[in-house]
């Protein structure tokens, strides 16, 4: 493994030979390690786990956040090949080589984490091909992309609409912006009936999809690019806007919709999706040195004065100070480093938070967020 600072790390590939580049990032989760490698926020980045034995439960085909493994790769102190579980399908080394993905172990996971808690997240390549030190280092600064100013959207997000049935969506080998979608959304939507909410996908986690569909909410999923004019032309009783990877300022046709959206339907915005409202309400998000991702991240609710333990997968924020329309409460601090959590605007009913609502580390702290959702759907 080589950073762009210079370090070079030994270690030993427990998925066979290949290469990997991204952004190297840590997550601090104890567990969680198949939702983790699914989740479409980690996009064009290699994740490493402080937690030192990864693979010992192994993986099944009911806790996956997307429709395969997302990062570029992956880094453990120790992997355990023989896993215990009575809900295991198979093992973490067959899933990631299945997926193309490499994984190292043998590191100094604790050397990784702290070197980039005190430089930042950095660029890296890992590979069992280039073994050039010098090389290696060279390759990252003259071949990675920086994560700032980078759209990962497209990677991501669904090709064509579909509505949310608890079933993995449609396969999209190709998929991109959707800006050449052919479906009749209207025909479309009269599919359903009842109380039914547009979800824009920018790279959205299935348990987002699970929990709006527990509150017994139809949910049609459609591409980041989807027009606002036509998401509005079919009166949603509401809006969510999804997770997903990458600089948020990049995403500017997205910010533009969001922008057209606000103050029409109740809209709600997780991860990603707070960052793109935060952008729409006139705010600026700026890149943290080395992010939140783990599962233990204590933040206070404003509102109610109440900390919750919340999961958190992000490496940008909104700048608490820069959003200029006084009607905006901030309603959600990080406690590790005060950093802005949450906001809402009551008139436009609009609210977001940056953390993961879906994910349970608390396990129930932040729950409430869908009903609030729900209560603004239906008036309360």
């Amino acid at each position: 493994m080589a950073l762009e600072d210079g370090l070079v790390l030994a270690g030993r590939s427990f998925t066979g030979p290949g290469e990997a580049a991204g952004e190297v990032v840590f997550n601090t989760s104890m567990t969680g390690y198949q939702e983790i490698l699914t989740d479409p926020s980690y996009r064009g980045q290699i994740v490493t786990m402080t937690y030192p034995l990864v693979g010992n439960y192994g993986v099944n085909w009911e806790d996956v956040e997307s429709c395969g493994v997302q990062v570029e790769g992956f880094i453990v102190k120790e992997y355990h090949a023989h896993p215990s579980n009575w809900r295991a399908q198979g093992d973490l080394a067959a899933y990631l080589q299945a997926a193309g993905k490499l994984g190292l172990e043998g590191l100094d996971t604790r050397a990784i984490t702290k070197r980039l808690r005190v430089v930042g997240a950095m660029r890296g390549i890992i590979s069992t091909e280039d073994l050039d030190p010098q090389r290696l280092v060279r390759r990252v600064r003259e071949e990675v992309p920086n994560m700032e100013g980078l759209d990962l959207v497209p990677l991501v997000t669904c090709r064509q609409p579909y509505w949310w049935d608890g079933k993995l969506p449609p396969p999209t080998p190709d998929r991109g912006l959707g800006g050449g979608v052919s479906v009749d959304l209207a025909a479309l939507w009269r599919q359903r009936s009842g109380k039914k909410v547009i979800l824009c996908d920018f790279g959205v986690k299935f348990n987002i999809l699970r929990c709006l569909q527990a509150r017994g909410l139809e949910v049609l999923v459609v591409p980041a690019a989807t027009p606002a004019a036509d998401i509005l032309a079919l009166n949603p009783d509401g809006i969510v806007l999804s997770n997903g990877p990458g600089d948020p300022a990049a995403v500017t046709y997205a910010i533009d919709n969001v922008r057209q959206c606000l103050g029409s339907k109740p809209m709600f915005g997780i991860c990603l999706g707070h960052q793109l409202m935060g952008l729409a309400l006139g705010g600026r998000t700026f890149k943290l040195k080395f992010g939140h991702r783990g599962a233990n991240q204590p933040v206070k609710n404003r509102l109610t004065g109440r900390v919750e333990i919340t999961s958190q997968n992000h490496g940008f924020a909104v700048d608490i100070d820069s959003i200029p329309d006084p009607q905006v409460e901030l309603t959600h601090i990080n406690l590790n480093d005060g950093t802005l959590e949450g906001l809402r605007h009551p008139k436009l009913g609009a609210f977001s938070v940056q953390y993961h609502p879906e994910a349970s580390p608390g396990p129930h702290d932040a729950n409430y967020l869908f009903d609030e959702f729900m209560r603004l759907i239906m008036g309360i």
